[in-house]
């Protein structure tokens, strides 16, 4: 039954045919999406794990885009979420054997949510906005990017910025409340209000500390590692041998 624990599902051995069960992290800066995922580990026979390439953003060929961009976003904010669309989209296409793929963000919430704030607060100009639009409509229309469920780790912008405020990181030290109040407000208009999504998207109270926020983390298990199985029950009935016929038949 797929009712039962996540905890118990043994998921079989995934096919090559298979696609994988892919399900997107998303929420503000400060939200727990790494230690959402660090909760996953103990699938790890089950679950790929993504996390979001930050490393990546901090040094290329010794170059900090992510900490360029919060200094002089006016500057940088197109170069760095130009970077930012190829590291995501690497991610997106990266290949596994396992069942479940768990990505921290995604093309989507930068699209929806970091470019568009940049626009919005005219840190962008209108051109470099567009070009990025176009990049997004190529990605979406040509190359196969999935989604099959996104976990939104709903804050609040205060609870967040007090989160940021204490791991105190150095790129982090310019973002201010009103910052995290605009990309709340387009998480919520992507994720809560966006009608084509909902169907798509399990809401998670990420206020909670850490002594709390595990029962929430477990709430997840379900719709995750048991709708993977489902997943890939269909699909191996739909590539089963037995469905298939020889020239002969």
């Amino acid at each position: 039954m797929l009712s039962i624990m996540a905890s118990n599902i043994k998921v079989k051995k995934y096919g090559a045919s298979c696609q994988p069960f892919t399900v997107l992290i998303e929420g503000n800066i400060g939200s727990g999406k790494t230690t959402f995922l660090n909760h996953f580990k103990q699938f790890e026979d089950q679950v790929c794990l993504i996390t979001e390439p930050v490393d990546k953003w901090r040094n290329l060929h010794e170059f900090n885009l992510l900490s360029l961009m919060y200094s002089q976003p006016d500057k940088w904010a197109m170069p760095f979420q130009s970077y930012v669309n190829l590291t995501m989209l690497q991610s997106h296409t990266m290949k596994t054997d396992k069942p479940v793929k768990l990505m921290e963000r995604s093309l989507y919430s930068s699209k929806y949510c970091f470019v568009e704030n940049l626009y919005k607060s005219k840190l962008m100009e209108p051109a470099m906005y567009h070009i990025l639009q176009e990049w997004y409509k190529f990605i979406e229309e040509s190359i196969h990017i999935r989604a099959d469920l996104i976990v939104y780790l709903r804050t609040s912008p205060d609870i967040v910025y007090k989160r940021i405020q204490k791991r105190a990181r150095s790129e982090e030290s310019n973002i201010s409340l009103k910052y995290l109040q605009e990309l709340h407000d387009l998480h919520e208009i992507w994720l809560m209000a966006n009608q084509g999504y909902n169907s798509k998207v399990i809401v998670l109270n990420a206020d909670l500390d850490l002594e709390q926020i595990g029962t929430e983390y477990r709430r997840s298990e379900n719709h995750i590692i048991n709708a993977a199985f489902a997943q890939q029950q269909a699909q191996a009935v739909l590539v089963s041998p037995s469905k298939s016929h020889s020239l002969d038949d």
